[in-house]
């Protein structure tokens, strides 16, 4: 739910109070709704969230803490500012430590309450940011956790394949082992207008290559020795839909010949027979490897691979986005703690560590593959430990941790320097300066 970021609700039974705590969070640019009584209040908030709430602790029927009590049911990031007198601060240092954004001991000037009120709005327009990222986050990683994330690289990468797919062109895809080439070619189907086609996919490194020719263009029955029946291959099999030929790099020269009549006249010949039948379909190639190297080379034919490469995506590695590591860790830990019917485990310091000093070679894959053994609580293993030691300088561990909470303030704020500032508690000039020094850019994260 959208909440208006000046939205205030306060709350006391004395009308003189009301009015000019009234006036003066207005005259400081806030909308206030005022009311009487704790119950008013709570039915005006649970119908209408507003943005921090500020209420007297003595009040008739519901008191103050009551309704803090209440509102802490129905959302407990929803910000409280309690009004209390000289006697219930105590009272009001509990219900801080039971979730109370704050408490205001009168008497207190204006702008002390204005100040709380401004603070307060702030965190709240940062909790309901933050909620809206985590929703669309959630939907996205329902089917793509390979697009999961909130780093400058993967958002280019989510739109730009958006704007691929519409596209009804060939696509070349791009990306190290374990990086979700195939996600990517299946994100390109859906998103297009052959999403209600076939999606036929082939790792062209998995056969044989007599097996590769027979599985792309299919045979008649008596064609070769054991072909005893008719058999419709891929390419045929994805007529309106699209055809993903994975690590394509590893497809024999003979083929490629083959392959490359097909892209060119959309035309299919199956093996044991001079009938062709043209098909209509998208073809997506993947390889780990710098196909125009290996077309000079003369390991991969240079036609080819001019005919397949009319719009290229690549996927950037798992190291370039390190900002999106431990958000997949958390998606594949969830995700492996249902399927071995176990609650996801407490992240340790050492796994913590482990997710921001790994240069995770295998991509997603391997991330995933790390999550499921936390899962079942065998870590740390593997990479982890294999690795040589590298002790990191106190200088730069504190460097580290404080690049990565700029980091993460400044995707919570939009790229917000002010509001970034404010949740840090940091003048904006040394904010700017810090931000200078460890290499962000604020209008990454806009």
């Amino acid at each position: 739910m959208s909440v208006p970021s000046d939205r205030v609700v306060f709350v006391d039974d004395e009308e003189e109070v009301r009015r000019a705590n009234g006036q003066s969070l207005d005259l400081a640019g806030f909308s206030v709704e005022t009311h009487g009584d704790a119950e008013s209040a709570l039915r005006a908030v649970l119908a209408d969230p507003p943005g921090v709430v500020v209420t007297d602790v003595r009040l008739p029927g519901l008191d103050g803490l009551g309704l803090f009590s209440a509102l802490q049911e129905a959302d407990p990031e929803l910000p409280v500012i309690l009004i209390t007198g000289h006697g219930d601060i105590t009272m009001a240092v509990r219900a801080m430590r039971a979730g109370a954004y704050d408490f205001l001991a009168k008497p207190y000037p204006a702008e002390t309450l204005v100040a709380s009120v401004r603070r307060a709005l702030e965190r709240r327009k940062l909790v309901i940011e933050n909620r809206s990222l985590r929703s669309r986050l959630d939907a996205a990683v329902a089917e793509d956790p390979a697009f999961l994330g909130v780093s400058p690289a993967i958002t280019r990468l989510r739109q730009f394949v958006r704007e691929v797919a519409e596209a009804d062109v060939d696509v070349m895809v791009l990306g190290e082992t374990g990086s979700g080439k195939e996600v990517v070619a299946s994100a390109l189907h859906r998103w297009s207008r052959r999403a209600k086609g076939n999606f036929v996919a082939m790792n062209c490194g998995a056969l044989p290559d007599t097996v590769v020719e027979s599985e792309l263009f299919g045979h008649e029955a008596g064609a070769f020795t054991g072909a005893l029946k008719k058999r419709v291959g891929r390419i045929a099999h994805a007529d309106g839909g699209t055809l993903f030929l994975d690590e394509i790099e590893s497809m024999a020269l003979t083929i490629q010949v083959k392959l490359l009549r097909v892209l060119q006249e959309r035309v299919v010949e199956p093996l044991g027979t001079n009938a062709v039948q043209p098909v209509d379909m998208r073809v997506v190639a993947a390889t780990k490897i710098d196909l125009g190297q290996a077309a000079a080379q003369g390991t991969f034919r240079d036609d080819l691979y001019y005919r397949l490469n009319v719009v290229s995506v690549t996927i950037p590695p798992l190291r370039e986005r390190r900002e999106d590591v431990a958000l997949l860790f958390e998606h594949f830990l969830r995700k492996a703690a249902a399927r071995f019917n176990r609650e996801p485990p407490p992240v340790t310091p050492s796994i913590r560590e482990h997710l921001s000093r790994h240069d995770w070679p295998g991509n997603v894959r391997e991330l995933g593959h790390f999550a499921e053994r936390c899962a079942l609580g065998l870590t740390p293993a593997g990479p982890a430990q294999a690795e040589p030691a590298k002790a990191a300088t106190l200088a730069e561990q504190m460097d580290r941790h404080e690049r990565g909470l700029i980091r993460d303030e400044l995707i919570m704020a939009g790229g917000d320097v002010r509001v970034a500032a404010e949740a840090l508690g940091t003048p904006r000039k040394t904010l700017y300066d810090k931000i200078a020094r460890h290499g962000l850019d604020p209008n990454d994260y806009r």
